[in-house]
């Protein structure tokens, strides 16, 4: 398939082995675009942030959504950050 003197050159690097060629042109798409992922974790973290206006304490919400209180921290500062 590849020009003889392509594969002859290669072939001085790379002889019976596998080698992976990139594509030329990736269009790769963000962590999540494939699945609906992105789009709940963007609404989970809007809520969280909605509920801690309410009110609604960290530690309440760390026990809600299972997770540390540092991440509901880091969470309600970027969603507000978003404002």
């Amino acid at each position: 398939m590849l020009p003889t003197k392509l594969l002859d050159e290669v072939q001085k690097y790379i002889d019976g082995e596998y080698i992976y060629i990139p594509r030329k042109y990736c269009n790769k798409k963000s962590w999540g675009e494939n699945t609906e992922t992105k789009r709940y974790i963007d609404h989970r973290n809007f809520c969280i942030y909605k509920e801690y206006k309410n009110g609604i304490s960290i530690k309440q919400l760390s026990e809600k959504y299972y997770l540390v209180e540092k991440s509901i921290q880091r969470i309600i500062r970027q969603e507000k950050n978003k404002k």
